[in-house]
């Protein structure tokens, strides 16, 4: 199944190939502040449809994920980052169209022990 997402104001876009009924959420600081629903793909079922220009990105901590947001709007749809030598993307299932995020599971993560 293809996925489309974007931040709010539409200049990031992408699509996601996969299926999910359960998204991570994530306690450390960065994520419960944004309020991120995250659902892990490898890197190939990701394709960015807008320019990497578009594209702002942040990290902190251990700097593992790159986090992409928007320079215009600052919603934050995505991010990228390598697992056990896999590149991932973590997908804010929050970004995408026609998702009902009341019927997503939620997996708890303790990210702030970390």
């Amino acid at each position: 199944m293809t996925h489309t997402g974007s931040c709010h104001c539409g200049q990031i876009k992408f699509e996601v190939e996969g299926t999910f009924d359960t998204a991570m959420e994530c306690n450390c600081s960065h994520c419960s502040r944004k309020g991120y629903l995250l659902w892990f793909v490898p890197r190939t079922q990701f394709t960015l449809q807008s320019p990497e220009s578009a594209v702002a990105i942040y990290t902190f901590n251990k700097h593992a994920i790159k986090h992409h947001f928007c320079p215009k709007c600052g919603c934050a749809p995505f991010g990228l980052g390598t697992s056990r030598g896999t590149e991932m993307a973590a997908i804010n299932v929050r970004c995408l169209e026609g998702v009902e995020l009341g019927s997503i599971k939620r997996q708890f993560v303790d990210g702030r022990s970390f």
